[in-house]
């Protein structure tokens, strides 16, 4: 992607979470959102007495979960000024995830949920993330599987006035994933995957149809690495 699509992406993608903060509250509230946190929490790294960024947060879900197990300091940081406005239990910060305003080496763990496809250079997001890392720290993150998007299902919701929105999201194949880790220095540690039917299974209005066309389905791709 150029320099120029980039903006645009950023730039649409930035209007769409303007957008959706008003009922985007801090807590897992669907779900996919919590069956996406069971699997990151599967993963979790020890976060007692260390420093942790909680990377694209939105409305700072796991900034809370951060702070109330006991993290030394958790900085939260996000593009979008609604989101931040929720967030607790953290310092927040406001800026991109692709040019992060931090010290090399400056936190012990890198937290980032639902938010690596709004990358758009995965490489350049990757080598970023190692390098705020202390040596021996640790990347746990989530985003849309790839087979997701592969098979036409979008990332979107409905606003305030029940109008459906559509973000921008790109498809960062694993293998993609896991060259831009390698090359950054990260070693990938585990893999895991929410699919339809299976990890994610809780009902809600038209899920058996859901269930009954998706089985099987990965829905959610959660990678744990180290520095």
């Amino acid at each position: 992607m150029n320099s120029a699509g980039a903006r645009a992406m950023a730039a649409q993608t930035r209007a769409a979470y303007e957008r959706w903060a008003p009922r985007y509250p801090p807590w897992a509230h669907n779900p996919l959102m919590r069956a996406e946190q069971a699997a990151m929490l599967s993963l979790w790294p020890p976060v007692r007495g260390r420093r942790v960024l909680d990377l694209a947060c939105g409305s700072g879900r796991y900034a809370r979960l951060l702070a109330g197990q006991h993290a030394a300091h958790v900085v939260a940081l996000d593009e979008c000024a609604a989101m931040l406005a929720q967030v607790s239990g953290a310092t927040p910060v406001r800026a991109t995830m692709m040019a992060l305003p931090f010290a090399d080496g400056a936190f012990d763990v890198v937290v980032c949920g639902l938010a690596v496809g709004h990358a758009f250079d995965l490489p350049r997001w990757m080598s970023e993330v190692a390098r705020v890392l202390k040596p021996g720290g640790a990347l746990l993150y989530s985003d849309f599987h790839p087979a997701a998007a592969a098979a036409g299902l979008p990332r979107s919701f409905k606003d305030e006035d029940n109008r459906a929105v559509t973000v921008p999201h790109a498809r960062h194949e694993l293998a993609a994933q896991l060259q831009a880790a390698a090359v950054a220095k990260l070693r990938v540690e585990a893999v895991r995957e929410v699919r339809a039917g299976l990890e994610l299974a809780e009902e809600f209005p038209h899920s058996a149809e859901f269930y009954a066309r998706w089985h099987g389905l990965p829905l959610v791709l959660v990678v744990r690495a180290r520095r």
